[in-house]
């Protein structure tokens, strides 16, 4: 801007937005922006402020600044030095349930049945233990099962031996895996196999012989087991044969190492999408008049989205909130709601008068949109602060992150991009190009080619409304596809499409998956991934060897508890996952041992006498709390078989603690795998919670910011709707119910209010006349915003389906499923559904009655236009026509020929002068057209006090007459011409 336009900026009304800020700096874009500060010379109590050389009063305080300095794009991105130490990656800290009762059953075993290294036993371990392990597989489709099996043997052997002699060298100090492996007071074997390992199991068929061996470590031996553990991953990296033998490997640091390598795969993402939404912002923005054109905006729309993520994530880095790799998805999140917004504040930008203030017209676009966005704001961090109540701690830094970043997002929508809104809006004021700024004719001068209209002449604008000139895509909304939408048969197919929905989405709830499975938490070209496939198709026959643990001090001498006791272990023998003799009971051998030697266990001193004896002879001494010659706890162990699904899983654990519960003996039962095995007791129950209440707040909120109870009421339906339909067909599309989803499923609840919460409230704010009108100007208004939203949204994730991470995966395919659903809801079902229940559209009893006559829904208004043009060839009319069935013709004609300039909210004004305006220019027709209709002439002298480049003196000059002459008819805010009405004498 030159400098002499300064002074007019400065005269803006301080009610509202300006680009200055008192007597602090403010920095434009553009030529004209120049920093401003004090005046060094300023008398006492008057400011002033030298801008460009020049000295001028300073501007006052705005109630809203724009461009205020956020402090916090300085502060906050500093958290980021703290990133290494907020990561918090460990899987069970962040993916088990806090407070889970496995480790409440741990703590009890760690304190009862402390390890003992000098008799290791890997079932009796309250952890997984350190260990490496591999699964050998050797097939043979011409060896005989007997030449396979000792074929493998021999191998097996041999790569056994080279395994227990991998190396390892710390400086001059050189170990193998006899100096640190674990001592075992008893090793189980295989006939035939002579193994310095743990045998884990073996799988015989007539083609295939799969053996497990595992390498357990020490305790105190901490740094060189981490060593051999790296040398033992390095040793098989590159021998996945050895001597026709497939290996696959497996260390206990293993499922930890491989699933903190995601986040490096998904970092080079961050680049691509934001390439990928500035592109497709530029290209929605993108327009043919060089004025016009919003190439920055959308640019800085982007950035905006953008610094909400910087800001949001370096204040809670700063203030300690671990950083989990599930948050690393949200910033393709906030890019998709930062984006949306940016797209309903532009849509409603153009629709306001390009000839307006700056500071009016983006007061119209706040008035417009800024409901629309904080009732969306609110609802998506609502969502995630409820998220908050669940016992995963991953799901927990994962809201707080995202929750936090849309606060940020609608801050600096508000305030950053608003002020972009206004320097884009002072440049197209003054009619400047987009890229040089320079000014530009708005009408093409004679003798110029096209390609000079195109890049040099701008500033066009609809002439009848004072707006922008509407878009393709939103005129596609209103003239075909709101129509079509409308129409009885589309309704109803629409009402049938909705039904197969529906009963694809409940089909597919009941088809749902629990729990994550370890192997997904590693990349898919993780060597862990073929160990898992491997022991799940050779060794999931048999599950986990579950403890069974006495936990209170128990008199096993009393026959009749000892009785009760067993009663409750045959219980768990009944226990479907149970393996026939599965059962490993001390108590049972003592039984046997008592039997031999003739001791009579019924006596307290002779029970307790023989015990320790017992115990060291036959190995159970770990399996026994006996100090102070009293039994604090005891322990048994039930081997599990058929464990090869989660389901399985979830069922084994829940019927084991429910046997135990119900045993009056106070037991409790424990393995291992269980820490991971209690997400099922808690997933299904806190992910209903948590969508249960988001909706009931949703509904507050619904009730507090639309103006009508019904279509709250319809959001929290389609609230309800988009997740049954996304939790259908995620399971269909072999996604569980995991800690992942049941994130994305919270980022469900917080889209679904945002397409329909859009489209409602353009629905109940608008003031057409039927419901039908209603749903096609709220698609008109709304509908291409929603549609960028959405497909911007879905393309700044869609990078992250080639990704190699399921948590990634799964985060694109249920944030597609829940866009995509959304999406037809806002603009298919929704509208049809307020259709139809129209008690959304009427501001009173008589509302529609009122209207009826205004927009006649029986009469096309182009039939009405054909209608009338019919005496240009003095073709004669019905003889049933009447002035009042001429008037309202006339009437829907003159409308659909204004309807950009028909204010809507004052209609029944419009309505009024729009019939007398038709009244004084039909006068002279009345004797011929209906003697029983009189109307009365308007008083003469009756004139508009409106004035301006869009009013015209009321009522026009009187018409002439001919035979088909074209009487003018003026009407208010646009003069409408061409509107044929028939002479006296074709009448």
């Amino acid at each position: 801007f030159s400098q002499s336009q300064w002074p007019a900026w400065h005269r803006k009304p301080a009610h509202f937005h300006s680009l200055s800020r008192g007597n602090t700096a403010s920095v434009g874009i553009t030529e004209g922006l120049k920093q401003e500060r004090p005046a060094s010379n300023a008398p006492s109590g008057t400011r002033r402020c030298v801008t460009a050389g020049i000295e001028r009063p300073c501007a006052p305080e705005r109630a809203l600044q724009p461009m205020v300095e956020w402090r916090s794009g300085d502060l906050f991105p500093g958290g980021f030095y703290f990133l290494k130490d907020r990561e918090a990656n460990d899987i069970e800290e962040q993916f088990t349930p806090v407070n889970g009762p496995a480790k409440q059953e741990r703590n009890f075993v760690k304190d009862n049945f402390p390890q003992n290294d000098a008799m290791f036993s890997s079932q009796r371990l309250y952890t997984e233990g350190t260990y490496a392990s591999l699964i050998a597989v050797l097939k043979s489709n011409v060896l005989s099962e007997a030449e396979l099996q000792t074929a493998a043997f021999e191998e097996i052997t041999n790569l056994d031996r080279k395994v227990i002699n991998i190396p390892v060298h710390v400086g001059k100090e050189r170990f193998m895996f006899k100096d640190i492996g674990a001592k075992f007071s008893y090793k189980m074997n295989f006939p035939g196999l002579n193994l310095s390992s743990e045998f884990g199991g073996i799988f015989r068929n007539d083609s295939v012989l799969a053996i497990r061996l595992f390498y357990f470590i020490q305790r105190d031996n901490g740094t060189k087991a981490d060593l051999w553990l790296d040398e033992f991953i390095k040793f098989f990296s590159n021998r996945s044969m050895i001597n026709d033998i497939e290996v696959s490997y497996f260390t206990s640091r293993s499922r930890q190492e491989e699933f903190e390598k995601n986040a490096e795969e998904v970092i080079p993402f961050f680049a691509v999408t934001y390439v990928i939404a500035i592109s497709f912002s530029i290209v929605s923005c993108m327009r043919l008049d060089c004025v016009r054109n919003k190439v920055w905006v959308a640019t800085f729309g982007v950035l905006s989205a953008g610094l909400a993520v910087l800001s949001s994530f370096g204040m809670m880095l700063y203030i300690g909130v671990p950083f989990v790799m599930t948050v690393a998805n949200s910033p393709f999140l906030i890019l998709g709601i930062g984006v949306d917004d940016m797209f309903i504040l532009i849509s409603c930008w153009q629709q306001t008068n390009v000839h307006g203030k700056v500071e009016d017209r983006l007061a119209d676009t706040y008035k417009e949109a800024a409901i629309s966005i904080t009732i969306t704001t609110l609802t998506d961090v609502l969502a995630f602060y409820i998220g908050l109540m669940t016992p995963f701690r991953s799901v927990r830094s994962f809201c707080l992150y995202t929750s936090t970043a849309i606060l940020f997002c609608y801050i600096y929508s508000i305030t950053f991009f608003g002020a972009i809104l206004v320097l884009n809006g002072r440049r197209e004021d003054s009619n400047r190009h987009w890229m040089t700024c320079m000014k530009v004719p708005e009408e093409q001068p004679p003798g110029r080619s096209k390609a000079y209209h195109l890049c040099c002449v701008g500033g066009a604008f609809d002439r009848q409304t004072g707006t922008e000139e509407v878009q393709p895509m939103s005129n596609f909304f209103k003239k075909y596809y709101g129509p079509f939408l409308t129409k009885a048969w589309t309704k109803a197919l629409v009402i049938l499409l909705y039904g197969l929905y529906l009963a694809g989405s409940i089909y597919g709830c009941f088809q749902i998956q629990e729990g994550i499975d370890m192997k997904n938490l590693a990349p898919d070209s993780s060597y862990v991934i073929k160990y898992y496939n491997n022991e799940k198709e050779y060794f999931s026959t048999y599950g986990p060897n579950v403890m069974v643990m006495v936990s209170d001090d128990f008199p096993y001498w009393n026959q009749n508890k000892r009785s009760e006791l067993d009663t409750c272990i045959k219980n768990f023998k009944n226990i479907h996952f149970s393996k026939k003799n599965g059962l490993t009971s001390w108590l049972k051998y003592y039984e046997e041992y008592a039997l031999k030697r003739n001791l009579n266990l019924s006596d307290e001193t002779v029970f307790k006498t023989n015990l320790n004896l017992f115990l060291e002879n036959y190995n159970f001494k770990q399996d026994v709390n006996f100090t102070k010659n009293a039994i604090h706890a005891s322990r048994f162990f039930m081997q599990t078989e058929n464990i090869n699904t989660p389901i399985a899983e979830m069922n084994m654990q829940n019927e084991f603690r429910d046997t135990a519960k119900k045993c009056p003996v106070p037991l409790v039962v424990y393995h291992p795998a269980f820490i991971y095995y209690d997400q099922y007791a808690v997933i299904v129950i806190n992910t209903v919670q948590n969508i249960g209440v988001t909706t009931a707040v949703m509904l507050l909120i619904s009730l507090l910011l639309i103006p009508n109870p019904l279509c709250s009421l319809w959001v929290t339906f389609s609230i309800a709707s988009v997740i049954v339909g996304v939790t259908g067909f995620m399971a269909l599309w072999d996604v569980n119910l995991d800690t992942i989803s049941m994130i994305i499923l919270v980022v469900c609840i917080g889209f679904s209010v945002d397409f329909s919460a859009h489209i409602s409230y353009a629905f109940v704010s608008n003031k057409k006349a039927g419901t039908n009108e209603k749903a096609v100007e709220a698609l008109f208004t709304l509908g291409y915003p929603i549609v960028q939203g959405a497909v911007s949204t879905i393309l700044g994730v869609v990078v992250l389906s080639v990704a190699q991470s399921y948590i990634f995966r799964t985060f694109f395919k249920i944030l597609f499923l829940v866009i995509l659903i959304g999406l037809f809801h806002g603009i298919t079902f929704i509208p049809v559904f307020l259709t139809l229940f129209d008690a959304c559209g009427r501001s009173g009893k008589n509302s529609g009655k009122e209207n009826e006559d205004y927009y006649d829904k029986s009469l096309d208004a182009v039939q009405a236009h054909n209608y009338l043009s019919l005496t240009r060839g003095h073709r004669k009319p019905p003889v049933t026509t009447t002035l009042s069935q001429l008037c309202r013709d006339a009437v829907l004609h003159t409308c659909a020929v204004t309807q950009q300039s028909l204010d809507c909210r004052e209609r029944e004004r419009e309505k009024e002068r729009v019939l007398g305006a038709l009244r004084y220019q039909l006068w002279n027709l009345l004797p011929c057209l209906d003697p029983a209709v009189l109307l009365h002439r308007p008083p003469t002298d009756r004139r508009s006090r409106e004035t301006g480049p869009n009013h015209t003196t009321y009522p026009p000059p009187a018409p002439r007459h001919g035979d088909g002459q074209i009487f003018p008819v003026e009407v208010f805010r646009g003069t409408v011409d061409g509107l044929v009405l028939p002479s006296t004498e074709a009448l």
